[in-house]
């Protein structure tokens, strides 16, 4: 057979990209001298979706949108230079369901049509490459209206800068830092509460109808809206949305029902929590005690993976732990108490193939999200490999250079092909 397969156009998109045959980043079958292929490198399946491999690209804020908050061409050559080099998902970065729940001037959105179309071409991109794609559903709550990260870490927008200072709302009106520079948000009612509820539920639908995103990610960490509200840090309310551990769960278990309303039954949905508020000697703090009884109602409730981080509530917390695998720890207390109820993603400092394979392998968590390490390496998936002794596929543009061994490529390609056809099919 000739390893020159017809070049068939991708009917995703409106311009000139060969569709793709073979899935990159998706280990070769069978590998050479039929090595094992380690367990990050192996296929997961969630709900309806199959990641070829455990390695995710984690959401990672670029603030780099135009004055609708929607993406440009930067946001699909940032995107697309991962896409072509095989992760397992791609998770867009905190997009704001919201006008006022933007972290910045600059954020993504998709609370109108016209952002979601925006983010489409960006899905439709990852589907000529049979690649899997993510998006972030977030409301920054008393962290929105700040600046750009490359500009301020902790500092609001005024009006004169596209910001919004006097709209930033909370559960309560406590400032993130005291004396700091972002704004003292107005306390919610209960009205703008529930519009709030509604408005993921709406941004969700847009992701699936309009977009065509693979999965969902609520963003539930990090001091934003969601985690405003669990935390009595910073929800101080008396009414049914504040006090008890059970009201103070409410608006999340809200905005999980309203989501799920609003998708497929068999679409996957994550949920990103910071597991602990790193504040060990404050009695306010939520603790990874708090995130396993959490997990347990969410589960209940259809969220597919538990996607583990830590801190951003508090502005006083501790550091937040080693130099390697973060999180780790966090994510092995609540895959345990989970156990196959759920998948269970860590992210932070996975700097390492060995490392986050050893961690999956021992059942410390399902799948590995990196950020930083994309940023450095766009082919981390391919740099991973190698460091394991896998051989992957690649794109139809790339792939072709990676592996000298003809036979076993044209083999293993055709193979591959044959499943992306039958999947394709069904």
């Amino acid at each position: 057979m000739s390893i020159h397969a017809p070049v068939t156009p991708a009917k995703e998109v409106p311009y000139f990209i060969p569709k793709a045959t073979v899935i990159a980043g998706q280990a070769l079958d069978p590998q050479p001298e039929d090595k094992n292929v380690p367990k990050i490198f192996q296929p997961l399946k969630i709900k309806g979706l199959n990641l070829q491999n455990r390695i995710g690209v984690s959401p990672m804020c670029m603030y780099s949108a135009n004055t609708k908050f929607e993406s440009t061409p930067f946001h699909l050559i940032h995107y697309g230079s991962f896409l072509l080099r095989g992760p397992g998902i791609t998770i867009i970065e905190a997009t704001s369901v919201s006008p006022e729940g933007g972290l910045s001037p600059q954020d993504l959105a998709i609370f109108n049509d016209g952002q979601a179309l925006k983010l489409k071409e960006i899905v439709d991109f990852a589907h000529t490459q049979n690649q899997n794609i993510a998006v972030q559903l977030a409301h920054g709550g008393r962290k929105a209206n700040g600046q750009a990260a490359y500009v301020h870490l902790e500092k609001a927008s005024t009006k004169e800068e596209g910001g919004w200072p006097d709209k930033v709302v909370a559960p309560s009106p406590i400032a993130y830092r005291d004396g700091g520079s972002l704004v003292v948000p107005k306390e919610l009612s209960v009205t703008e509460i529930e519009r709030i509820v509604g408005d993921f539920g709406s941004a969700a639908k847009r992701a699936v109808e309009i977009s065509g995103f693979d999965a969902i990610e609520i963003h539930g960490a990090h001091g934003y809206l969601i985690n405003e509200f669990l935390s009595e840090i910073s929800n101080k309310r008396t009414d049914k949305y504040g006090g008890s551990f059970e009201n103070r769960i409410r608006f999340l278990l809200e905005v999980i029902d309203s989501i799920k309303a609003n998708v497929p039954a068999d679409f996957p949905v994550f949920l990103r929590i910071s597991a602990s508020e790193n504040t060990p000697d404050d009695p306010l703090a939520w603790t990874i005690e708090d995130s396993i009884k959490l997990v347990d109602v969410v589960i209940e409730k259809g969220i597919d993976v538990i996607d583990v981080s830590s801190g951003g509530n508090n502005s006083n917390q501790n550091a937040r732990g080693p130099k390697e695998a973060l999180h780790a720890e966090l994510a092995r207390a609540i895959k345990k108490s989970v156990g196959d109820r759920a998948l269970v993603a860590c992210v932070g400092k996975l700097n390492r193939a060995e490392l986050a394979n050893g961690l999956i392998e021992e059942g410390a968590f399902d799948l590995a999200l990196v950020g930083v390490g994309f940023l450095k390496n766009p082919g981390l998936v391919n740099q991973w490999a190698e460091d394991l002794g896998v051989r992957v596929h690649g794109s139809r543009q790339y792939g072709w250079a990676f592996h000298p061994d003809r036979d076993q490529v044209v083999e293993a390609i055709t193979k591959a092909a044959e499943n992306v056809k039958l999947r394709d099919s069904k």
